[in-house]
């Protein structure tokens, strides 16, 4: 059957129009927070520098590209064309109608879907799996940190042994297929999910102990909810069917928690044995407040920016670890249309089809260089506060 093939300007404007409901999203999103981006704190900030606008406005364009995959993607990111295998970009599909913007993989399947519908798992593993390393490393930064001695060295053993590891050993011997036959990533995520639970259960005791009815109902939130994504995450037993996480994600979810949480540690212990000995800390310890309270209303708002900076950093690292696991065959699954792994499937047939490796490479790059872009614009803001 013979294909045939539309312009390149026609592949451009296609392209564009594919992603009508992102160009919609992100003007109203943009266009309202810079009209008021005086009363938005730091994010409004953001919009006072050229850098700051580019990242946010890439980082908006591939999270509303992830929210709207379905309708910007013509095709299943796993239906099989047999006709369009290898296909260049611009192909029409015979019997649809609807272009290969991107062109065909060796699978026949389409290269721009695939892309479209890689940003969902790249937009749901990177920045979730960077906030539980961000609550594993505070709740356990915080105490090293204030109370130094014996809390301190002990802690920071543990972390020092864990950054002793080859990052690449470490994360080939978490997420191998056999590893999933063990209890080792169950019991891993079994540890690392009470985390969250734990902190925001003492953040809200410290504040709110004096007023029993208030903190009884935020605590009650915290324990149903908590223990609702901890049952789904860990034992895949939410009775909603809501919350659940594939095995082989679970095994790059706690990979990755393992890993970054020494240190995001070794931050929050940098920042807080430096904060602790400010005035307001001091007067603090006057009033009598406990040590806890004084650790999480005192010196972890104070830590904020340098914490911020490290997280959209921290996510662009995660971004390329899922890209480098996808392209030597670890983790997800062989079909998954990770950016990663289409680009493994793409660089067999580099020297016949280069254009299957382009789009997800251009994609993995373009998200990392947004969240750069937003660290800096971050950064620059945290320096002047």
């Amino acid at each position: 059957m013979q294909i045939e093939y539309i312009g390149g300007f026609q592949v451009f404007l296609g392209v564009l129009a594919r992603f009508w409901p992102v160009w919609l999203a992100m003007a109203i999103v943009l266009v309202a927070s810079f009209n008021f981006r005086k009363h938005l704190g730091l994010y409004g900030q953001l919009f006072d520098s050229g850098v700051g606008i580019s990242g946010v406005a890439i980082c908006f364009f591939w999270l509303f590209t992830a929210i709207f995959a379905a309708k910007v993607a013509p095709f299943d990111p796993l239906s099989q064309i047999a006709v369009m295998k290898d296909a260049l970009p611009g192909a029409v599909e015979p019997a649809s109608g609807l272009t290969y913007l991107f062109g065909g993989d060796k699978l026949a399947r389409d290269v721009f879907s695939r892309m479209v519908y890689g940003s969902q798992i790249v937009l749901i593993i990177a920045p979730a799996a960077t906030m539980f390393a961000l609550m594993v490393g505070i709740t356990l930064g915080l105490p090293a940190g204030y109370y130094g001695g014996r809390v301190d060295s002990v802690l920071s053993f543990l972390a020092n042994l864990v950054l002793a590891f080859p990052v690449i050993l470490l994360f080939y011997l978490l997420v191998t297929p056999g590893i999933m036959d063990t209890p080792i990533p169950y019991a891993l995520a079994g540890l690392f999910f009470l985390f969250p639970i734990i902190f925001f259960s003492v953040l809200f005791y410290t504040r709110f102990k004096d007023r029993p009815d208030r903190l009884y109902l935020l605590l009650g939130i915290t324990l149903v909810f908590g223990g609702w994504i901890y049952a789904g995450l860990v034992f895949n037993a939410d009775p909603f069917g809501i919350v659940s996480i594939e095995p082989n994600q679970l095994n790059i979810f706690v990979a990755v928690v393992f890993a970054s949480s020494p240190g995001v540690f070794r931050i929050v212990r940098g920042l807080t044995m430096d904060i602790k000995t400010r005035d307001y800390v001091a007067a603090a310890q006057t009033r009598g407040e406990t040590p806890w309270y004084i650790m999480l209303w005192e010196i972890l708002p104070n830590a904020r920016g340098p914490l911020i900076v490290d997280a959209c950093l921290r996510i662009g690292y995660t971004t390329i670890l899922l890209g480098t696991l996808g392209y030597f065959g670890l983790g997800l699954a062989p079909e998954s249309p990770d950016w990663g792994t289409a680009i493994k499937d793409a660089s067999r047939l580099l020297r016949s089809f280069i254009h299957p490796a382009l789009p997800p490479t251009f994609a993995l790059m373009s998200f990392v260089l947004g969240l750069n872009l937003l660290a800096d614009a971050l950064r620059e803001q945290s320096m002047k506060d």
